[in-house]
């Protein structure tokens, strides 16, 4: 596992560019988890929507290069970005905002391997976040590239997990939540999406892997037809009850 973190940078310049381009960001969070399917774009959309409506200064990137969503849940129809000694990203709903769909536009990209890691790289050494209280990094399920390339090369990471009630999602939560520890990678905490029914061991199950319970999200059946609609998003049961669980993830001893 030390070997991740290790490794001989020097041969690419725009990796030492990293922690220039986000030296003025206070907190990266990268919302992540052990499978797809949980939420977890929905998540990190909704929390960058909630902290920019406190005021915070918050941006959004859509790590997931080969299924990028964030762009359809924020009603994205083109994604404008401007180049000046760097990429600047777009401005959507107050929030600083970047995609692979900028370059790529709806066409697949099918990365592996070595292009994961160029492209992550040169967007993150070539995009100007300025400044910001949050970077919300939408990351792609599992223990992939991208995920390994973020804990290598953006130092200042930190991990939101999320789960469902599933005992599978969980199953891969919980090797997430072990390498991250053997990596001593700051872990937010993991939030339980889509419960649908009374009691769970999610609860006592992270409990046992020694993380934060953020809280609870119930299954919300709305949040389908609000897709795209930021205003009717917000309306929602889903993002009320993320809203409550804000506060533990701007302070997680609260």
């Amino acid at each position: 596992m030390k070997a991740l973190k290790e490794s001989n940078n020097a041969v690419d310049p725009r990796i030492e560019i990293i922690d220039k381009r986000l030296e003025n960001v206070k907190r990266v969070i990268a919302v992540s988890s052990g499978k797809g399917g949980v939420g977890k774009s929905l998540i990190a959309s909704m929390l960058a929507l909630t902290l920019a409506k406190k005021n915070y200064k918050v941006g959004l990137f859509d790590a997931d290069f080969t299924s990028p969503s964030t762009h359809r849940i924020l009603g994205v129809k083109k994604l404008e970005i401007k180049e000046e000694k760097g990429i600047i990203p777009m401005h959507v709903h107050g929030l600083k905002y970047m995609s692979i769909i900028a370059f790529s536009g709806e066409k697949t990209l099918p990365l592996r391997g070595a292009d994961v890691s160029n492209a992550l790289i040169e967007l993150f050494s070539t995009t100007l976040w300025g400044n910001l209280d949050y970077l919300l990094v939408d990351m792609p399920p599992g223990i992939s590239d991208t995920l390994l390339d973020v804990i290598r090369f953006v130092k200042k990471t930190e991990f939101l997990i999320v789960s469902t009630p599933s005992t599978l999602a969980f199953e891969t939560v919980k090797k997430l939540l072990t390498l991250l520890k053997e990596l001593k990678m700051p872990v937010v905490g993991v939030i339980e999406n889509m419960k649908t029914k009374r009691g769970s061991p999610t609860r006592e199950r992270v409990a046992s892997a020694n993380v934060s319970f953020l809280g609870v999200i119930p299954f919300d059946s709305e949040v389908e037809d609000a897709l795209g609609d930021v205003d009717a998003l917000s309306q929602t049961i889903f993002a009320r009850k993320l809203a409550e669980i804000v506060p533990r993830i701007i302070s997680p001893s609260a």
